[in-house]
């Protein structure tokens, strides 16, 4: 094998909770992403616009906008999947989260595991 890990490519996290986004970033660099979080909604969209992200985790309980609302203007900009981690864990929250647009839905607490396998199923490594 030359040189080190292959990238996957950017994972854009929009989360508001330092701790939460930094486990994020911690578990997705080991993965093999270059992670950028943002921890507002607002911040998000417009990281997703420059950043071309491969992966985007995105928090529903945003201090600014709504995830939902988020989730549906990310979907204006991108095709990246959208992996929808946060603490609302009602069968609707998860059927409206699909609507707008997540590719995935996780439900806080989560475990590191489980959100290593996730990604992989939404962002394969490439050889």
């Amino acid at each position: 094998m030359l040189g080190g890990p292959v990238s996957r490519g950017i994972c854009l996290v929009i989360e508001d909770d330092e701790d939460i986004a930094g486990l994020i970033s911690f578990v997705l660099s080991k993965g093999g992403f270059e992670v950028h979080v943002a921890g507002t909604g607002a911040e998000g969209l417009e990281a997703a616009a420059v950043l071309n992200p491969a992966l985007i985790t995105l928090d529903l309980g945003l201090p600014d906008i709504d995830g939902l609302d988020v989730a549906h203007g990310l979907r204006q900009m991108t095709v990246a999947p959208i992996l929808m981690l946060t603490a609302r864990a009602r069968l609707s929250d998860e059927m409206d989260g699909l609507s707008a647009g997540a590719s995935a839905y996780l439900v806080k607490p989560f475990r590191p595991s489980e959100l290593t396998i996730l990604a992989d199923r939404l962002c394969p490594a490439r050889l």
